[in-house]
């Protein structure tokens, strides 16, 4: 297989694939035989053909994928009438905790909020697949410890934690209150999940400490 064959390919698993696209997937797909530099490079090629689309190749945490660029996100609202899914502010700041001072407990959170943190609202960011259980930590009642998830950051459309925004002064950067899915070639793909498509996010305003680093 040449690279324009091997390009041809690998644009179409991108573009049917359901979820983003690792090396190691793709690997599979060619089964062993490009070594990770060519794929990189077949990458970065179908990168540059597809820019100044409306759709683009991005990578993220867990793998590579096609999404929507934001230009478009006004346009493709309108084949998506309906409303997405709103978190409380509990949940999005219990989220932005866990992705700011991670690992933390639940009685860290609380400890940080000054509030009781439900069950709910743990069970909702699990359901969402944004975090999950890491370990224990070793004092009594071996509480759980909570970090986010690379689906966390791929909803996000990060590649690592580094990515998130920084902290200043010790106040909280912006965090969406409308976490969401870009829109993919998912919506391409008729009997296909695109995922929510969101109004523009709002930042979590805080002018508290609660945010700062884990000295």
């Amino acid at each position: 297989m040449n690279a324009h064959e091997a390009r041809i390919v690998l644009e179409a698993a991108l573009l049917t694939a359901q979820q983003p696209l690792s090396l190691a997937d793709m690997d599979k797909l060619f089964g062993g035989e490009f070594d990770r530099g060519v794929l990189q490079a077949l990458l970065d090629e179908l990168s540059r053909n597809w820019e100044g689309r409306g759709v683009e190749l991005v990578c993220l945490a867990s793998g590579w994928r096609f999404q929507s660029t934001p230009a478009m996100r006004t346009y493709l609202e309108r084949l998506n009438p309906d409303k997405p899914v709103r978190y409380s502010r509990a949940v999005l700041e219990t989220l932005a905790i866990i992705a700011y001072r991670q690992p933390v407990t639940r009685g860290d959170i609380e400890e940080i909020r000054g509030v009781t943190v439900s069950t709910q609202v743990i069970r909702t960011l699990e359901e969402r697949g944004w975090i999950e259980t890491v370990g224990h930590r070793e004092v009594p009642g071996r509480p759980a410890l909570l970090a986010t998830t690379r689906t966390f950051l791929d909803d996000l459309g990060l590649r690592s934690l580094q990515e998130l925004p920084p902290l200043a002064n010790g106040n909280a950067a912006p965090l969406p209150l409308e976490l969401e899915l870009p829109m993919t070639h998912a919506a391409l793909i008729p009997g296909a999940d695109a995922g929510a498509v969101a109004p523009a996010a709002k930042p979590i305003e805080s002018s508290s400490s609660w945010m700062s680093p884990v000295s």
